[in-house]
């Protein structure tokens, strides 16, 4: 019998490939802008072209997964990875390098959406918030992975080592297609499908307490749901669990992780160190991520999601505000010279434990089955337009004499005080529940 952790462990792979990407390009923006003679609005823009992609597969992959299924689908965009990888490190010239990384942000796009849906439509409500954050586990491990693959490389090589720190993407892109073809299909959609026996089988595969039970549940769930509209996204019943993923989705990039994950070498380098020794601390960062994580795989289920936000954004409000305080004075020598690393590993480190973890798990748990690859997309799509924009700005907006690093870290500081007040006086808490209740006492908050 395939237990369900095991089969979480290998569906969340797709997290491994989305946050090896996000870290991995933080170590070639020095040689792709001296290979390809670009400005800083030129590295701003082939940095987010990719996540120009992912905004666009999040759009476009929800109704194709709602058709062909959650397996059939990721096996497809893993195939499709490996290709688009090879195409990318090999890339002759700079329009090149564009179309494939493109391309690979569509694909990561698509894979955001689904890997985190397809682990809680196979978990029990008790375990769901931990297996679903195996797929964030896997994105910080890949993160701190790339950091220390990047910095052995640029070590290794004098030149050319860009093309190595994306090549390797493709060795877990390849082992992530292996996986899926050993994977069952979502049983919650296999019930959409009218396909209850089927849906029984893979809930007794996957070692449920009673498998019965559970597709007579959804089932029923299903049926309430067509009587009440919620075939409709944006339907009056939806608009409450719309809002708290287009909230939560956004906050998570106000927060500037991925501004401070894309470009650490950069913001080590904007206090005057050298390049090597700027992507050796951002090893740093990547530890303190992935050990944090590790912590809240721990707490979710026991604390509650609400109660890992307040605690979080508290953190990152302090932490934020003493980044922008040491470039506001352009002192850089408290902490013995190590201020500022320590600052930014506080932050990932309460990040990590509240956002990181969280964000992910409340957007699969708040919609309903008909529409939850919909407001998935809708969750991932709003996720990555923040996160194209602020990653697009973020090297411009730091790099103006008139604004640097004080104002952009406040803004951050600033915005993390309303997440605080969103945690506290308007998430509802899903812990501990099952989809199906969850989808049920939300449908009332819409009327």
């Amino acid at each position: 019998m395939q237990k369900v952790f095991t089969t979480a462990l290998m569906i969340a792979l797709g997290g491994f490939l989305f946050g090896y990407d996000i870290a991995m390009i933080s170590g070639t923006t020095s040689q792709l802008e001296s290979v390809f003679t670009l400005s800083k609005s030129g590295l701003g823009f082939t940095v987010a072209i990719a996540l120009i992609g992912t905004i666009i597969g999040t759009m476009v992959v929800g109704k194709p997964v709602d058709r062909y299924g959650r397996r059939r689908s990721l096996i497809l965009l893993a195939g499709l990875f490996v290709f688009t990888t090879l195409g990318s490190a090999l890339s002759p010239v700079w329009g090149v390098f564009l179309f494939f990384r493109f391309l690979t942000g569509i694909l990561l796009g698509a894979i955001s959406v689904i890997t985190p849906m397809y682990i809680a439509e196979i978990s029990p409500a008790s375990q769901r918030g931990r297996l679903v954050m195996l797929n964030q586990f896997n994105v910080v491990a890949a993160i701190f992975l790339a950091y220390v693959i990047n910095y052995l490389l640029a070590e290794a090589m004098a030149s050319g080592s860009w093309r190595w720190m994306i090549g390797v993407e493709v060795v877990p892109a390849a082992l992530f297609f292996l996986m899926l073809l050993r994977v069952p299909e979502s049983p919650r959609w296999l019930a959409l499908k009218n396909q209850a026996g089927e849906a029984e089988k893979v809930f007794t595969r996957l070692g449920a307490e009673n498998p019965g039970a559970e597709v007579k549940t959804i089932m029923d769930s299903i049926q309430g749901q067509a009587k009440s509209g919620h075939g409709q996204l944006f339907s009056k019943e939806n608009r409450f669990p719309v809002m708290i993923a287009i909230l939560i989705a956004a906050f998570n990039q106000l927060a500037g992780i991925n501004a401070i994950i894309y470009y650490a070498p950069r913001i080590f380098e904007m206090t005057g160190l050298g390049i090597n020794a700027s992507m050796l601390q951002s090893i740093s960062i990547g530890l303190t991520n992935l050990l944090f994580t590790i912590l809240a795989l721990f707490l979710i289920d026991r604390y509650g999601r609400r109660t890992l936000l307040m605690v979080g954004s508290g953190g990152m409000v302090f932490f934020l505000s003493m980044l922008a305080k040491a470039f506001f004075t352009n002192n850089f020598s408290e902490l013995g010279g190590y201020g500022v690393m320590v600052y930014l590993m506080g932050f990932i480190a309460f990040f990590a434990i509240s956002q990181g973890a969280v964000l992910w798990v409340v957007i699969s748990e708040i919609f309903p089955g008909k529409v939850r690859a919909q407001g998935q997309a809708l969750g991932s799509f709003t996720h990555w337009v923040m996160n194209a924009g602020i990653s697009w700005l973020f090297p411009v907006v730091a790099a103006l004499p008139a604004i640097g690093g004080g104002p952009s870290f406040a803004f951050f500081a600033l915005m993390m005080v309303f997440h605080f007040f969103f945690a506290w006086k308007i998430l509802p808490e899903t812990k501990g529940k099952s989809l199906e209740e969850i989808q049920a006492e939300w449908a009332k908050k819409g009327k």
